[in-house]
């Protein structure tokens, strides 16, 4: 039984309580926030569970095998330094850390401690991301030309990080996922219509070396929550609309062939193909719940977790590289990996 004890009970915690409850082979053990009026809330839900408002009290406590930091952004890396230095799994929410240079920290001392480190990029566990990834890699969709992506809604404006940190970073992870390549460069433009508070709006261009293009437009002003992605192929296209209570996933025979061939010189070279469009069926199993019990099971065998600490810091230096580009008007940021000396 792997005994985890969750820190901070604020707006994700209590699905991280509700979801390790419910995994086989693990049990809440503890819960650790300040604020003692939402321990009381623990303590009448879950009375089995201790809760304290002091970290040092489940480090120093040996039976507690990992913990599960639902903190925000900026406390993450001493969080989580601090659990693996007390040799504890370490689950951390996403990003993992405010900097590229604390993430490889994290990541080197997981590694060198022998400790999971897991960060909860949740997308990448959905039926949906996983199914589109499935396509993608069978190579249903032929060459991957672009990604389009919008993820707008009304709020919630954070403090400690941007736009970018908040919502762009789930495409980044998706992005990591579906495509066997990393990024070679970012551009992005945004702005802060409140003066003193982070970036409220973005767009971000991602460049592949392969050719393959991705935009990610992302929002904390829009009307509507919309959170609508487009990917497409030379042979299929896929649209992913995470609002969408069914069907969120579908998949159209539909592209456009060009041929350079002397004969048809006087012709038109581009050719449209329409065919059918089907919607697959996706495993509806809550993604906390599939990604709980895959730190389980890593935890376990000893086995590195799919959105390990590498993709981790991927990803926060995507973060870095957009939000540099942001704030130089845009000018184009080459990624230059620190995870290659990790």
């Amino acid at each position: 039984m792997i005994n985890i004890a969750v820190v901070g009970y604020g707006y994700w915690g209590p699905n991280l309580v509700r979801n390790f409850s419910e995994v086989r082979g693990a049990r809440v053990a503890a819960v650790v926030d300040s604020d003692t009026e939402k321990l009381a809330i623990v303590n009448r839900r879950y009375p089995g569970v201790t809760t304290t408002t002091r970290l040092q009290d489940v480090l120093a406590d040996s039976s507690i095998d990992a913990i599960a930091i639902a903190t925000p952004v900026h406390t993450h890396y001493e969080l989580g330094l601090a659990g693996l230095m007390a040799g504890k799994h370490v689950w951390i929410e996403k990003p993992m850390a405010e900097t590229s240079v604390q993430a490889l920290r994290l990541l080197d001392e997981a590694e060198r401690r022998r400790r999971v480190l897991i960060v909860d990029h949740t997308f990448i566990y959905t039926g949906a991301v996983r199914k589109m990834a499935e396509i993608i890699r069978g190579g249903e969709l032929g060459r991957v030309y672009y990604y389009d992506s919008i993820r707008v809604n009304l709020g919630l404006f954070q403090r400690d990080v941007s736009v970018i940190s908040d919502l762009a970073v789930h495409d980044f992870s998706i992005l990591d996922h579906l495509l066997d390549e990393k990024v070679g460069a970012v551009s992005a433009s945004g702005t802060n219509h409140f003066p003193g508070a982070p970036e409220n709006l973005a767009y971000i261009t991602l460049f592949y070396d392969s050719g393959t293009i991705a935009h990610v437009n992302v929002s904390w002003l829009a009307p509507v929550k919309v959170r609508q992605i487009l990917v497409g192929g030379s042979r299929k296209m896929i649209t992913y609309d995470d609002v969408e209570p069914s069907e969120k996933v579908k998949v159209y025979d539909k592209g456009v062939s060009f041929t350079d061939d002397p004969k048809q010189i006087y012709q038109m070279r581009v050719g449209y193909r329409t065919g059918d469009m089907w919607a697959p069926k996706l495993d509806v199993t809550e993604a906390l719940q599939v990604e709980g019990a895959h730190f389980v099971d890593c935890i376990d065998h000893g086995t590195k977790p799919q959105t390990d600490g590498r993709l981790g810091l991927r990803v926060v230096e995507l973060i870095e590289a957009a939000t540099n580009s942001m704030r130089r008007k845009g000018e184009t940021v080459y990624m230059q990996r620190q995870e290659q000396a990790a």
